[in-house]
């Protein structure tokens, strides 16, 4: 399907208590490059690769033509990318990825945050707030979330934000070097009236709240 008919307007920052999303900016380059660089034993395990080689690694090239990419992929309406802040510190990074409009409107999330402040419920509060957006803000009708089954620590997030097991997709995403089985998870606009953050028990801040729709 092709991603949405129009370009998409940058986000306002939403938040949950210390956890906060928000648009990628270019002067984020230098954080998220140090955050890339300290976690890449971390990271590396989940992280796609070409076959037959070739591509850098995350965080060891210039990170400015990276976000401008991704901004371009926002003014084609195909998808938005966030910082994840926590205390207000950038932690992570999170991508609502292969946007579709038309009769399907859906799109994909993924994301990841830093080994330091693993654990402490970050994640499942951002992927909340990014469903809530896509869902008001692009009034898309599905979120997918397609993690490996060896991802423990991706899988607790799914598991706590209630999302459906839709099946294996074997061979799915080149990862380390080899095809990988990916577990797929997902939600549409009907299974959370009220919003995900909602289900999850979070309460957005005040400056979350004004942006919801």
């Amino acid at each position: 399907m092709s991603p949405l008919a129009h370009p998409i307007e940058t986000p306002a920052p939403r938040a949950s208590g210390p956890v906060g999303i928000r648009a990628i900016r270019t002067r984020d380059a230098r954080a998220l490059q140090r955050l890339l660089t300290e976690n890449r034993a971390w990271l590396e395990p989940w992280e796609a690769t070409y076959p037959g080689g070739g591509g850098a690694a995350p965080g060891s090239t210039p990170m400015r033509p990276v976000i401008r990419a991704l901004q371009r992929q926002q003014r084609d309406g195909a998808g938005v990318t966030f910082v994840i802040t926590y205390r207000g510190e950038p932690v992570g990074q999170l991508s609502l990825s292969d946007v579709s409009g038309g009769a399907l409107r859906s799109a994909s999330i993924g994301y990841w945050v830093s080994r330091e402040v693993a654990g402490r419920g970050i994640a499942p509060v951002a992927v909340a707030l990014a469903i809530d957006y896509a869902m008001t803000a692009l009034r898309l009708h599905r979120i997918e979330i397609c993690i490996r089954p060896e991802n423990a620590a991706s899988l607790r997030v799914v598991e706590k934000l209630g999302m459906r097991a839709e099946g294996r997709r074997l061979a799915y995403i080149h990862i380390a070097g080899e095809w990988r089985d990916h577990d797929s998870f997902a939600v549409t606009r009907e299974e959370i009236p009220e919003g995900m953050l909602a289900r999850l028990g979070a309460a957005p801040t005040r400056e979350s709240a004004r942006t919801v729709q």
